[in-house]
């Protein structure tokens, strides 16, 4: 089902999206400031529309995992929906091979996206225990925005940012994935097979500050340069 009305798409390339994320997180609280006490969502769209860039993904998030575990012992919980109403998610997982194993382990299969099911479990988790970040990685949204910018707002309350990635240019998805971080206090960014480089540098930095803080994320500036030093700097520029 299509969503009950769209919001403003913000223009610009994929440099720009790049840009406004690392604006965005500049702002975002310091979280995971000890190391070894990171909890984080990785929540992944398994439809059948991702399938023909399925594998690059997950060697790109297989990376984004092994940068964080290098810092900290960073707890994942891989979440993921396809099909008729399937939805998982796994428990929290700090071993990087069965974090690894969990995630080869998902096909993709046709079917609606379930974000809401995500946001929904999410909370749920905050309401249990502390969790310091979601991550969202999909290309399309085919539910209510309203439904989902509530959920967004309430996980925000929480303290539990959204790191919204959205594959491709669907311009519904680009409009939502805006809302959903915004309004919890995350950040967002566009990533395609041109950019897959800066998204693992991205997603990496993003793991790499909820395991171990500014100070893990400065070694990894250190290592990998570009738009993880553009990251650090704004974080440290930060009021």
């Amino acid at each position: 089902m299509a969503p009950s009305k769209k919001v403003p798409v913000t223009p610009g390339g994929n440099k720009a999206q790049i840009d406004r994320f690392l604006k965005d997180v500049r702002n975002l609280p310091q979280t995971g400031q000890s190391v070894g006490t990171g909890r984080m969502i990785f929540a992944m769209d398994a439809t059948m529309s991702r399938q023909p860039t399925w594998d690059r993904a997950l060697q790109i998030q297989g990376d984004m995992f092994a940068a964080a575990f290098e810092v900290g012992r960073l707890e994942i919980q891989l979440a993921y929906f396809r099909g008729y109403k399937e939805f998982y998610a796994t428990d929290w997982l700090a071993d990087p091979n069965a974090l690894s194993a969990a995630m080869t382990s998902v096909q993709c299969r046709g079917g609606h996206t379930q974000i809401e099911r995500v946001l929904r479990h999410g909370l749920k988790s905050a309401q249990r225990e502390q969790v310091k970040a979601l991550v969202l990685v999909g290309d399309s949204v085919e539910e209510n925005a309203d439904d989902l910018a509530a959920l967004a707002g309430q996980l925000g309350v929480f303290g539990v940012p959204i790191f919204a990635f959205q594959e491709g240019q669907d311009p519904m998805a680009d409009a939502v994935f805006h809302e959903l971080a915004r309004l919890s206090g995350g950040a967002y960014c566009r990533f395609s097979s041109a950019s897959a480089s800066e998204l693992r540098d991205l997603l990496s930095a993003v793991a790499v500050f909820v395991a171990g803080g500014q100070k893990a994320l400065s070694d990894r500036a250190r290592q990998s340069g570009g738009l993880v030093k553009g990251l650090l700097a704004q974080l440290k520029d930060k009021p």
